[in-house]
């Protein structure tokens, strides 16, 4: 879920201490909002105004950025919390903060999941994905991923408000739950945001992969794609690399850490274990924002070469042609790279490059 609800509260009976959680936060928060700021501006610059061609990944992407952005806009709030251990800027900026982590998290799962998924209609089912693969589904698809994690993370941030600590004078932000809350409320809306927001994402994530490389491995595939096959390759990498860095042990982690404060674990090691990896695999997982523009350009040769030269629509239409030469004459051939063809509404090609 989020650091809105799990930047632990204290708890005395295991008499722990996870006070180097707030240092931590305040470094890893500066890195991220400089080089997330930076190269995410940069990649909405790049869909913008450089891609002249834009297609249903891209709109994809586009989003993803933006959900990262969004997230990386409230850091110097964050920063400043972790700093001085107090929270000056009122209880709704304290939501509003706690409901972009959920955006950035959640949200970019699910649209890496949209991306990848779109990948795999664009090669396993070329022909038939037709129908689907339009850029108004696809605004459909992402206005239903801002409702859902928008909603998530309001729902979240009504049982989040800012307190007086104890020990001192000082606010804090989206600390100290009590145990009741946590099994009253909390507990389910993680089980719920753990399943929908990661579980269901990541086994589509490697479903869709691992369909997409058998497909690859097809002798008529690789006599169409060539070596365009092994940039398809490294996007499958990319994607899964991403989830397996930055989201699992975070939401594994999480999930362990929600049983510990429901008591359904009820262990002083078990407490310390998650209470120490929590704040480590949360800063991990803000990471994201940073390496999804890898994603961009790594695996998008018209975003590589709209971010280094600006190139104009008709260069960008010559530079995906002959990246994907279509040599085959056998139809049942031809359907594997029907992504690379011209479609039936006059739409630019397609290729893995889009992705």
């Amino acid at each position: 879920m989020s650091s809105l609800v799990y930047n632990e509260s204290s708890m005395e009976d295991c008499g722990i201490d996870d006070s180097f959680k707030y240092n931590l936060y305040g470094v890893v928060y500066s890195i991220v909002f400089v080089l997330g700021l930076i190269t995410n501006c940069a990649s909405l610059f790049v869909f913008c105004f450089r891609m002249k061609m834009r297609n249903e990944t891209t709109l994809f992407m586009t989003n993803l950025a933006v959900s990262d952005l969004v997230f990386v806009f409230t850091l110097p709030f964050k920063i400043f919390y972790n700093v001085n251990r107090h929270w000056p800027f009122g209880d709704w900026l304290c939501k509003v903060s706690g409901t972009a982590f959920i955006t950035n998290i959640y949200g970019s799962m699910l649209f890496l999941t949209c991306i990848s998924v779109d990948r795999f209609l664009a090669i396993v089912y070329p022909f038939r994905s037709r129908s689907v693969r339009t850029r108004r589904n696809a605004a459909i698809v992402c206005a239903a991923v801002w409702l859902l994690i928008l909603g998530g993370g309001i729902t979240v941030t009504f049982f989040s408000t800012t307190n007086r600590a104890n020990s001192n004078s000082s606010t804090t932000c989206f600390e100290g739950f009590s145990k009741k809350t946590w099994k009253t409320y909390l507990s389910k809306i993680t089980i719920f945001i753990e399943v929908v927001g990661f579980l269901i994402p990541l086994l589509l994530n490697l479903a869709c992969s691992s369909m997409v490389l058998r497909t690859l491995r097809r002798p008529a595939t690789l006599c169409q794609i060539g070596t365009n096959k092994e940039r398809v390759l490294r996007m499958i990498v990319v994607h899964v690399a991403i989830f397996v860095v930055c989201f699992v042990p975070y939401n594994s982690i999480l999930f362990l850490y929600a049983m510990v404060r429901t008591q359904a674990l009820a262990s002083c090691s078990i407490e310390q274990f998650a209470r120490t990896l929590y704040p480590i695999t949360l800063c991990v997982a803000t990471l994201n924002c940073c390496f999804d523009p890898v994603v961009y350009y790594f695996t998008s040769e018209s975003f590589q070469k709209s971010l280094a030269t600006g190139k104009s629509h008709a260069k960008q239409d010559s530079v995906l042609r002959t990246d994907f030469p279509l040599s085959s004459k056998d139809p049942s051939d031809s359907e594997l790279i029907e992504s690379h063809s011209p479609s039936r509404n006059g739409k630019d090609f397609m290729s893995e490059t889009h992705f």
